[in-house]
């Protein structure tokens, strides 16, 4: 039965797919490609007027809040599969505190309404450095919930996502194009393996057609492994700046949060936890990505120049 926050009706004997974060970067770009598929699209909204101009009519919009545990349940009402693609550093100080709270309510509407599978995007690093940032390893604390739910979880570790409109992305862009001349971290010389957006859509999409079974974890990448540094000397390169970057042996996270925050339209939060993130090398480790999936993700600088041409657009 549908949900009474929503007039839409679901498509006859068709799945019904509940996607979360729909006004996020990840989610928003998934919509359309959802409503292109053979399911009954519904997206979680703490704003549903706010969403509902730009999805199809067939697309049901409910109100609901990953915080609000009870706001879940009519959500979760018949549904088959469940994107969760939340994250709440861009809203909470102590975001990773509201993100378990957040999993954890998620998971257990998720266990009681008999979902048969969530599909998750998380961060790659290595759990075992003790070192890994705050933000990385909150990703990696949600993913262990939802699989700890006993429903399947398909979690997807990306690192950097390029495409316009991505925050990792903004940044290096806007950073590239106002300064000439960056001090830098030596964190920007930290290998990492970046992926173009329309990859991580895919891997999405992909992820709903897969056979049940237990849940897994896919770390996904472009076939480039790079540094911070050299995207944006490839960015540079690409829109025919001259920049020059100066390493330096110490820049606290809360310099070069202050520094993103003067120079980005990032807040100085999000620009803090995302250049903690920086210090820790996010490389795919674990290849079977490639085993189980058709998708062969592009290279950094196709990438780049896609992102380019769809800012310019």
């Amino acid at each position: 039965m549908l949900p009474p926050e929503s007039k839409s009706p679901e498509l006859p004997n068709s799945p019904v797919v509940l996607l979360t974060g729909a006004s996020g970067y990840v989610g928003g770009r998934l919509i359309p490609l959802l409503e292109q598929q053979s399911v009954t699209l519904r997206c979680l909204a703490r704003n549903p007027d706010n969403l509902r101009p730009s999805v199809k009519d067939s697309t049901q919009v409910v109100q609901g809040d990953v915080l609000d545990a009870d706001s879940l349940d009519k959500a979760l009402q018949d549904v088959h599969t469940a994107y969760y693609l939340v994250h709440l550093m861009s809203g909470s100080k102590d975001f990773e505190k509201e993100d378990r709270q957040a999993a954890e309510n998620f998971a257990a509407a998720a266990r009681k309404a008999g979902v048969q599978r969530i599909i998750y995007l998380g961060g790659l690093g290595d759990d075992s450095d003790p070192q890994l940032s705050p933000h990385l390893r909150s990703r990696h604390e949600v993913g262990e919930i939802l699989r700890a739910s006993g429903v399947e979880t398909i979690e997807f570790r990306a690192g950097m996502v390029i495409g316009a409109g991505s925050l990792s992305y903004q940044l290096m862009k806007s950073l590239t194009d106002q300064l000439p001349v960056m001090i830098c971290p030596r964190w920007l010389t930290t290998p990492t393996q970046p992926i173009a957006v329309d990859d991580v859509l895919a891997y999405l999409l992909a992820a709903n057609d897969l056979p049940q079974e237990a849940s897994r974890v896919f770390e996904i990448g472009s076939p480039d492994v790079t540094t911070y540094g050299d995207l944006i000397r490839e960015y540079a390169r690409q829109k025919g700046l001259r920049r020059w970057l100066i390493f330096v042996p110490v820049l606290t996270p809360y310099l070069s949060g202050l520094w993103l925050a003067l120079v980005t339209p990032a807040s100085f939060e999000v620009g803090r936890h995302l250049i903690e993130g920086l210090k820790n090398p996010t490389v795919v480790r674990d290849k079977k990505a490639l085993d189980v999936f058709p998708i062969r993700p592009m290279g950094v600088q196709e990438a780049i120049q896609q992102a380019i041409a769809n800012t310019n657009q």
